[in-house]
């Protein structure tokens, strides 16, 4: 395993080793010690979650708020996504700023997302399968989002905006500087 850092405080792009041979390939997906060891983050996850979309799906940008904040280690199964992560912190260096990254299901690359960020990804393929591993549970109360096409955040979903397929909920979703 191989953990890289990304521009944002604490956000880790992580690339399995991948032993392939005739038969297939074998990788380990995650392994707490290992990642404690690597990034000094907790990796005590309490929560796995499975979503499917098609082709333009975006979903996010979605947050937990408070002590049921959520860090999230997440990853496509299937499928091409443009994963986005958003520092909210506010007393962080980084603060504001967002970070994308491709995962797909060749690549097997994770993205660890801390606490205090939001979080988001679009679907780039037909369909594709998204693993998110939480590590504490959901709370619905404590939800938030800022709407994808924020004009402060500027992030680029890399779907055009005629393509785009949002749930009502994100539809209704606050700006990114608005309280």
């Amino acid at each position: 395993m191989k953990i890289k850092e990304t521009p944002l405080k604490d956000c880790y792009i992580i690339e399995p080793t991948i032993i392939e041979d005739e038969r297939g390939y074998f990788f380990e997906k995650f392994n707490e010690r290992k990642f404690e060891e690597l990034t000094g983050m907790n990796g005590h996850f309490v929560q796995d979650n499975i979503s499917k979309s098609s082709y333009g799906v975006i979903r996010g940008v979605h947050l937990q708020k408070g002590e049921h904040a959520q860090a999230k280690l997440v990853s496509c199964l299937e499928g091409k996504v443009w994963d986005v992560a958003v520092d909210l912190r506010e007393d962080s260096p980084t603060f504001g700023k967002w970070f994308g990254i491709e995962l797909t299901a060749e690549n097997k690359v994770q993205l660890y997302v801390p606490r205090g960020f939001g979080h988001g990804f679009s679907v780039l393929s037909e369909t594709a399968i998204f693993s998110y591993k939480c590590d504490n549970f959901y709370y619905k109360e404590s939800e938030r989002g800022i709407m994808y096409n924020d004009p402060d955040l500027n992030i680029d979903w890399k779907i055009d905006e005629k393509d785009a397929k949002l749930s009502e909920k994100d539809k209704m979703l606050a700006g990114f500087n608005e309280k």
